[in-house]
Order: C-alpha cells, then structure tokens, then sequence
C-alpha cells in the first residue's frame, strides 16, 4: 500500500484526487488550511476503508511543511506520492497589483511546491521510490490576462518539475506536471451563465472539465504503468491548447 499526500486535499480538485487515489487503497494524507479537513478525511477513510490522516499545514511556510512531514513519518513510516495541488488566485491587472498580491500567490503556488516536495523527497530517495505530481495550469503556458501572478507561479512548476525529474531519476522517482484547463470548481460556480459559454466555446470539446478529469491523470501517473514517463506535462484541457 502507498501512502499519498495531498496539498490542498480537503476540497475541490484536490479532494477529488485524494477520493481517486483512496479507491485504488493508498492511504492518504490531506494538507490543508480549511477546518473541513478532519471530515473529509473521516468521510474517505469511511468510504474506502483507507488509513487517511488530516493535517492543518500552510505550504508557503517551510517550517509547518518539515514539521508535519516529521508527523507523517512517525504516523505512516514513508511517503511515496506527493501531489502538490494547493493554489491561490489574487487576480489583476499589473499596473494596479499590490506587491503582496503578487508575493502571496508566489509564495502558496511556487514556494509551496518546493517546500512539499523538498520535504518528502528524502524519504523517497532513500526508498528509491517515489511519484511527486504538480499541478499546474494552461495558463502557466499561455499566459492570461490579468493572472500574471497566478501564470507566473504556473510557469515556474512546470520549470521546478523538469529540473527535479532529472535530478532523481535514477532513484525511481517520475517527477510530472498537470497542466488543468477549465474545470468545474467551487470558483467556477460562481460565475454566471454568459462567462461559462465565452469558456466553453473556447474548448474543442465544447464542455469544462470536472475534477475527476485530473484525478484520473493523478492516478495513472501515480502508477507503475507510469514508471517511465517523467519530466513531462499533460495538459488536460478538452483539446484548449494544442
């Protein structure tokens, strides 16, 4: 059994890939902010009859990330996956971004990605094992308007993953990058009616994507049928960029 880490797992995309890699019994771990984390991890462990595991952590801070990777070696005695998927928007324009919207999005988007995935790759060395999965976004290849804050995080966790994958390759460890298009989350939900068919109309397949569309690449790169593919990025965005 593998044990899985999920940033940003308690809701959304991330809870959805948690549930995925949960019914394929690999114990799992939530990091999150939210205070719906113990039920979420109480209602997979539930479902699937996984060891699953909550742990209120900022991934922006180095110090919370260490300290709650000492917490899953005493709790779990490894790590073999880690998908860092937790991310932030604080969209607008450059002219009239404040510095710390700038830094924020960097620090939970960027820094957050190399402090999760700096934390666990010890172990996964010395396990000569391991699958790190970061989630990242069309827009960290296309750009968007008045996201430069937000593309710029996405750009340099397609980078950082390339970088890394060539780094541990030789331990076993597949170092990938998924690039999400317009899924359905609870931010898209909110938009109205007009903004989802501008979207829509966009994408070849003529409908947005649904979390279970990134779950499902989660857990095939998460694989063994994976095992020599690294240092790549799938964009998962019904045919939006070609």
């Amino acid at each position: 059994m593998k044990v899985a880490i999920i940033t940003g797992g308690a809701r959304g995309i991330g809870k959805e890939i948690a549930v995925k890699l949960a019914s394929l019994k690999n114990s799992i771990i939530l990091w999150d902010i939210i205070e719906k984390g113990e039920e979420a991890a109480k209602n997979i462990s539930e479902s699937f009859g996984v060891k699953t595991k909550y742990y209120k952590v900022d991934v922006s801070s180095y110090d919370e990330v260490k300290e709650a990777t000492r917490k899953v070696l005493d709790d779990f005695g490894k790590t073999d996956i880690i998908v860092n998927n937790a991310g932030i928007t604080r969209d607008g324009l450059l002219l009239r971004m404040k510095p710390q919207e700038w830094q924020s999005v960097i620090n939970v988007n960027l820094n957050g990605c190399f402090n999760c995935t700096k934390a666990v790759l010890k172990t996964m060395v010395s396990n000569k094992w391991g699958r790190i999965i970061n989630i990242s976004s069309v827009v960290g290849i296309t750009g968007n308007f008045g996201q430069s804050n937000y593309a710029a995080s996405k750009a340099g966790i397609i980078g950082f993953t390339k970088s890394i994958a060539k780094e541990v390759a030789k331990r076993n460890i597949t170092v990938n990058a998924i690039a999400p298009g317009f899924i359905e989350t609870e931010m898209t939900v909110s938009l109205s009616g007009e903004v989802k068919e501008a979207y829509t109309k966009q994408i070849p397949i003529q409908r947005m994507g649904k979390p279970i569309d990134i779950a499902n690449m989660v857990a095939f790169l998460s694989s063994e049928e994976a095992s020599y593919i690294t240092g790549q990025v799938f964009n998962v965005d019904g045919g939006l960029v070609m």
